[in-house]
């Protein structure tokens, strides 16, 4: 399942050309590790490279949830840290799982709200990307 694509003003770091943000849910066999690695490798093989937290990059993969655990360690936080303050993730999330609960918060995705001051989001720019 996927959510639309929508241009948001840069996250972070400004000054640098808006990002394309979408959300997809998907089923796999992989476990966190191996899905998380699995995700790594096709940065790689798009050409992303390491550079400034937040800064411009080819593309960014990040696993948002994984089923209802909670798991942090050097290279994954499940959930992903700070969903609640991202737009860019909460839109799209909210499109296709409203219903999603977030394990942490203890709040299901579609009553978790933004402060007007922090959204990002400029428009929606395609419906459903798959």
């Amino acid at each position: 399942m996927a959510s639309s694509i929508y241009e948001t003003k840069p996250y972070g770091v400004k000054g640098q050309d808006n990002f394309l943000n979408a959300v997809i849910k998907i089923y796999t066999s992989f476990n966190l590790s191996q899905l998380f690695i699995f995700l790594k490798n096709i940065e790689d093989e798009l050409g992303r490279k390491s550079n400034t937290k937040w800064g411009p990059r080819e593309i960014d993969l990040d696993l948002l949830f994984f089923n209802d655990i909670v798991y942090s360690d050097e290279k994954i936080i499940i959930p992903h840290k700070e969903i609640e303050l991202r737009d860019f993730v909460l839109t799209p999330l909210c499109e296709i799982a409203p219903d999603l609960f977030h394990p942490v918060l203890n709040q299901k995705i579609s009553d978790i709200c933004i402060d007007e001051k922090n959204k990002t989001i400029i428009a929606k720019i395609q419906d459903k990307i798959l």
